[in-house]
């Protein structure tokens, strides 16, 4: 089936130059193939559209009402097609982002009022949450997802690192002694991130490729690390965090880095992904080099 539009361009030329032969010429493509344009059209609307004799062609009484017809809609069409490609070049409209919640509230957040600044004509709507929502299904722009990207038809842009640490207060190491060896964490309150498979509620993974798998346990769990932040702070128990997580109480002294006989596993850093385009809308690019600058070289919870 010929391309209605194709079609409709065929025609307006044709009746622009008065030849099918002129108008394949002004479109790049062969008479014969004008002709089928044509002669589908007619055979689609079920009248003739042009007068046709052996030097020119000329149009009918329906082809002049289709014509005007076809004019309004490429115009409607090429104004539709030139709105969306101007957006492309500007950053415009609703970006709405999906991130991890302590991520999105600590440091995405506060850089928002920059980024503003820069691109005014953007509207942002964040999306908290420590669950991985489905980007297509949930129509959101872009997001932020922090550790080993699984196989998806996402594209992804690593913007930094995040090591995991293992941590506990001063309080809890004087009372129940420091692990120093992997199998050392059997006898201690191990507190677990339940939306994590490389340290949660019942194994943490070591070494850079997390293949040293220990079994855990411990009288806390949860979703979101502020929350096993506050309990190890407090000396309950072992936690085994991103760095970005627990920056803020290692400064403060309020948790301790432990180092064991294996390495922490190495997270996979923070990426922000959107759906696969060859061109994504300059929104979508405009944030996406904004938190990269913004994180590039020493990101805001380095400890060093």
């Amino acid at each position: 089936m010929l391309d209605r539009i194709t079609s409709m361009r065929v025609f307006m030329r044709t009746a622009a130059a008065g030849s099918l032969s002129g108008a394949a010429r002004q479109l790049g493509m062969s008479a014969a193939m004008a002709t089928k344009h044509v002669d589908a059209t007619e055979a689609r609307l079920g009248v003739k559209l042009f007068h046709r004799t052996t030097r020119r062609l000329s149009l009918t009484e329906a082809g002049s009402r289709y014509l005007e017809a076809c004019q309004r809609i490429l115009g409607d069409f090429d104004e539709a097609e030139a709105e969306i490609a101007s957006q492309r070049a500007e950053a415009v409209g609703l970006l709405r982002m999906n991130l991890p919640l302590e991520f999105g509230v600590r440091f995405v957040a506060p850089l928002l009022p920059h980024f503003s600044h820069r691109h005014p004509a953007v509207r942002v709507e964040l999306g908290l949450s420590d669950h991985q929502l489905d980007l297509l299904d949930g129509g959101w722009d872009m997001g932020i997802r922090i550790g080993r990207l699984a196989d998806s038809p996402l594209q992804a842009r690593r913007l930094c690192e995040s090591p995991m640490l293992l941590c506990a207060s001063p309080t809890y190491l004087a009372q129940h002694g420091t692990p120093r060896r992997v199998t050392d964490l059997a006898q201690h309150n191990c507190l677990g991130y339940t939306l994590s498979a490389s340290g949660g509620a019942s194994e943490w993974g070591f070494g850079l490729d997390g293949r040293v798998r220990v079994r855990i346990e411990g009288n806390l769990m949860a979703n979101n690390g502020a929350a096993l932040v506050a309990a190890a702070v407090g000396g309950q128990g072992l936690i085994y965090q991103p760095q970005f997580v627990v920056a803020r109480a290692l400064r403060a002294g309020e948790l301790v880095a432990l180092e064991l006989d294996h390495p922490p596993l190495e997270l996979g850093g923070v990426h922000a992904i959107y759906p696969r385009d060859r061109h994504p809308p300059a929104k979508v690019r405009a944030m996406i080099d904004f938190l990269a600058d913004a994180f590039s070289g020493t990101p805001p919870w380095a400890l060093s």
